[in-house]
């Protein structure tokens, strides 16, 4: 009788196996983020998070299995929690990695913000990530030459690839390979890192993998004009999912589709997609996703999230001594999100500048700090603390004294109103454009003058504005503060402006 029942099984089994017949057509969903600074959420709690991203990931994991969940780079750096140390070493990213782990990410692309931390950093990270990373065009310089860059697994390397390529199936046995390519944008120099042509490299590593894979997409970290640029050299791919700019954007050149998120998970992209394997067409549905507080969190990825919050809270009284202490309380929002910061002089700039001008009692002509310094991407309103500031500037650094020529002035306040948009943009203190005249304490720029500004000192290093460094002729002199001044962490001297403020408004 057992026997029997068996072989009726085997039967019901095989006929509802041979009824189902692969029909060539598949659907599967994409899950995109991109420039991810902080695991919890921001702008008080409303926005991002990615325990509720988590969330949003297993219901679209429900709705399809073959569900793919990507970053579009930049993610280990910058925050404050990466700045503080346990067990005796910075964080730089680890606990986004953790978070990320847990999340089982299926592919992530190096953003520029991956080079910020160092070379031994980034292969601990490298390690420890459980998820699979790409990239053409960045690679590990050695002194024989430059490789990819590798996980190290019981003593072997892994090398990143160049493309990577993913094999799904549905439940009528449609089965394809994706493949995926991706650069960076090469504006992060480092010793230890090899930046190839962006272009070149991408065609290189399309021609690689077409005939490998039914369909081929991006996962990029350059500017807008870069994609569109890619969109035109490639004009197969039905979709590029980008980072890098930090407001969402969707594009299309030809029958390229192009999107952005989002930074720090405000919104996510979910992409649904079809493909048919007989006519080779893919259709793609884009929507974005706002992740707010409307959304619960995932509960084991929440755990985790909770864990690094807490070493954050007890560990940044390392670095100030009342991280909580109200210093100022603002009656019009301090605005530090990340479109107009980029765009345009808003107060909170106006309050970084001007406290640069405090550090050295005022005695100089005018400050200068570039908008991509500023990594809030959100309003400070009502009572400002003390470890609100160290989010806002999370690089921290030195002011930098700067005798420099008004004629490199005036290029280099030309620069940052072209840069609009961008992490270079300027914010300025004593400096303002009017009918087209820069003025400096409300007279014409002298271009012959010699004027001493205050400087972020990652402006200097010539990232930003190629053309501005030590190495410049027309700058004279630079002023490095000790340790024991103001001037010496840009972070200290905007909570000690902020509290001679209050004081005086009292």
């Amino acid at each position: 009788m057992k026997s029997k029942r068996i072989l009726v099984c085997l039967i019901s089994i095989a006929l509802f196996f041979s009824c189902t017949k692969d029909d060539g057509k598949i659907e599967f969903t994409f899950l995109q983020l991109n420039d991810v600074y902080e695991i919890a959420p921001i702008q008080g709690g409303e926005f991002g998070g990615m325990a509720r991203v988590e969330t949003v990931h297993q219901e679209l994991l429900k709705e399809n299995q073959n569900t793919m969940l990507f970053l579009a780079g930049d993610f280990l750096n910058p925050s404050l929690l990466g700045t503080i140390k346990v067990d005796g070493e910075r964080v730089r990213g680890k606990q986004m990695v953790e978070v990320m782990n847990a999340m089982n990410f299926d592919l992530v692309a190096f953003g520029n913000h991956e080079f910020d931390v160092s070379q031994k950093d980034l292969q601990k990270r490298l390690n420890e990530s459980n998820f699979p990373w790409i990239s053409a065009n960045v690679k590990l310089k050695t002194n024989e030459a430059a490789i990819p860059f590798y996980k190290e697994r019981e003593g072997d390397k892994v090398p990143v690839g160049d493309t990577f390529i993913k094999e799904i199936v549905d439940a009528d046995g449609t089965k394809i390979k994706i493949g995926f390519i991706s650069v960076c944008i090469p504006s992060n120099p480092k010793d230890y890192v090899e930046y190839g042509n962006m272009f070149v490299k991408v065609r290189a590593s399309y021609a690689a993998i077409k005939d490998k894979v039914d369909v081929v997409f991006g996962l990029t970290h350059v500017k807008i004009t870069n994609d569109k640029r890619i969109a035109k050299l490639i004009p197969d791919l039905p979709l590029i999912m980008g980072g890098h700019e930090h407001t969402n954007k969707y594009e299309k050149v030809g029958n390229v589709l192009i999107t952005k998120a989002d930074a720090n998970a405000k919104t996510a992209y979910i992409h649904r997609i079809s493909y048919d394997k007989i006519t080779k067409k893919t259709v793609v549905k884009s929507e974005l996703k706002e992740i707010n507080s409307s959304i619960k969190p995932d509960e084991k990825v929440d755990v985790i999230v909770k864990k690094w919050q807490s070493i954050l809270t007890s560990k940044i009284k390392d670095i100030i001594p009342n991280p909580n202490e109200v210093i100022y309380n603002v009656k019009t929002p301090l605005d530090g999100r990340d479109t107009p910061i980029r765009s345009q002089q808003t107060n909170l700039g106006q309050v970084i500048t001007a406290a640069m001008s405090f550090a050295f009692d005022d005695k100089v002509d005018a400050a200068l700090v570039n908008g991509g310094s500023i990594r809030i991407d959100d309003q400070l309103s009502g009572n400002i603390t003390a470890v609100d500031i160290f989010r806002v500037l999370p690089y921290g650094g030195d002011i930098l004294k700067v005798d420099i020529k008004g004629r490199l002035l005036k290029r280099v306040l030309d620069y940052g109103k072209l840069a609009a948009g961008t992490g270079a943009y300027l914010h300025r203190h004593h400096i303002e454009l009017k009918d087209k005249t820069w003025l400096i304490q409300g007279k014409p720029i002298n271009l012959k003058k010699t004027y001493t500004v205050a400087f972020s000192d990652y402006l200097l290093k010539g990232f930003d504005i190629p053309f501005l460094s030590d190495k410049n002729k027309e700058v004279l002199s630079i002023y490095k503060p000790k340790a024991t001044e103001l001037g010496s962490d840009i972070r200290k001297a905007v909570v000690e402006y902020l509290k001679m403020k209050q004081k005086k408004e009292r």
